[in-house]
């Protein structure tokens, strides 16, 4: 039995085309009322803890400026402080405070502003002037040159020794003061100045008679033997010379000028320095060699005794060729005994025959060639102050330094650093005698 099939299309079915292609799959988000609240909170978490963060790095940053900034500016001043203004630390050095305020501007009142009229002196290293301050105390100021970069050294260096050592021969520091770019050191005033003012002058030199001029050897001597050996330091004078000795009212000496001191070791024998000094009274292993030791002093002390002896300087350019050198004069004439002309004519009316002859050889047992020959400053001055000490040991040819100007050491500096009171004394260099005394070493360039 036939059927029947009915169909119905929106498209012809009888020519089909290819279907259309899929609808893309569509993700629905949500609507924006149903997002998260958590990511919300997040990301404004998130923006906060940045702004923060980085506000506190710009703020740390910041006070890390700040603080080296004040940091640097607390040690800068601090450093000005201890430049410019050492006052306390002085005190804390001297032990003690001053009633009188040593500043810049009493210190200028007191010498009328470092008048010409107040100078007593002029060396290397600065002038030293003439004070009196409010209350009638006299004093001496070192005003120290403001070109001299040793003069700052030699500054420190007084402050250091000066005002840890105390002895009635050596001279008192009173203060020191050092504002902008000056430096002063403030010493007690000695009213008769220094030795070679009145040793080398032809009318002074009579105020000095044989017991004065015993008792100036006899201080100096003590003066050594306490730095040598007997204070808590021990100490190289390295400038021991008749403008560095000063008097006070009653003729007692005092060691003045230690800027060019130097400490030494208990169990150093000698140490390598460079040279500093005067040429003159420098001994021959230091002035040549640079050896420095406490023998050194000795041999400046013999030199100092022969001048104080014989009341002349220990070299002398102006006299015949062999008496220009006091050491090689004083050798000779002492070789031949004859003692009566080494000696100053201003002492010839009184002298005890005993103690000048052992003064002129303790003169020279200080002056000999080898440094080992030298008597310590014990035995020295035990020697001096005992005429009962005999069976003195003979002493050999005094090294000394013909001074010539063209033939100065290369190494040695001469000092024409000035005491408290008192100008440096001239000196000029130098031929060295051989240990064998046959040949002379000529130190100059060939």
């Amino acid at each position: 039995m036939g059927s029947c099939f009915a169909r119905y299309e929106t498209y012809s079915f009888f020519h089909p085309a290819p279907p259309p292609p899929p609808s893309p799959i569509k993700v629905l988000s949500p609507p924006p009322s149903s997002l998260p609240t958590a990511t919300k909170s997040s990301n404004k978490v998130g923006i906060v803890l940045g702004i923060v963060a980085g506000s506190l790095v710009m703020l740390l940053l910041c006070l890390f400026a700040i603080r080296r900034k004040f940091k640097f500016a607390f040690f800068w001043k601090h450093a000005v402080l201890r430049k410019e203004n050492l006052d306390s630390e002085v005190d804390s050095e001297i032990g003690h405070k001053q009633e009188i305020n040593f500043n810049l501007e009493n210190i200028k009142a007191a010498t009328s502003d470092f008048h010409e009229d107040n100078k007593l002196g002029e060396g290397g290293f600065g002038s030293v002037y003439k004070g009196t301050m409010p209350n009638g105390l006299q004093i001496a100021v070192k005003r120290l040159s403001v070109q001299s970069s040793q003069g700052k050294k030699q500054f420190l260096n007084e402050i250091k020794l000066v005002a840890k050592i105390q002895h009635r021969n050596l001279v008192n520091l009173l203060r020191c003061c050092a504002e902008g770019s000056e430096r002063l050191l403030v010493y007690e005033f000695l009213p008769n100045k220094s030795l070679d003012k009145i040793l080398f002058h032809p009318e002074r030199s009579q105020e000095l008679d044989w017991p004065k001029r015993l008792n100036i050897i006899l201080g100096v001597a003590r003066g050594l033997l306490y730095l040598h050996q007997d204070s808590q330091l021990q100490i190289i004078h390295r400038d021991i010379k008749a403008s560095n000795i000063l008097l006070d009212e009653k003729m007692q000496p005092k060691i003045s000028d230690f800027g060019l001191a130097r400490l030494f070791q208990l169990d150093e024998t000698h140490v390598n320095t460079m040279v500093a000094g005067t040429l003159g009274y420098m001994a021959p292993e230091y002035a040549v060699g640079g050896q420095l030791s406490v023998k050194a002093d000795v041999y400046s002390f013999g030199v100092l005794i022969l001048e104080i002896m014989c009341g002349r300087k220990n070299s002398d350019s102006r006299l015949p060729l062999e008496y220009q050198s006091l050491l090689e004069w004083v050798w000779r004439l002492y070789r031949d005994g004859n003692i009566i002309d080494i000696i100053d004519k201003a002492i010839l009316k009184y002298f005890p025959n005993e103690q000048v002859s052992r003064c002129i050889h303790v003169g020279l047992l200080c002056t000999q060639g080898n440094p080992s020959l030298r008597p310590p400053m014990i035995n020295v001055y035990t020697v001096l102050l005992d005429n009962s000490v005999t069976n003195l040991p003979n002493p050999a040819k005094p090294a000394y330094l013909s001074i010539t100007q063209d033939n100065v050491p290369r190494r040695a500096s001469t000092s024409t650093s000035t005491s408290a009171t008192s100008s440096a004394s001239s000196t000029t260099p130098l031929a060295y005698p051989s240990i064998n005394d046959t040949s002379i070493t000529d130190l100059g360039p060939r």
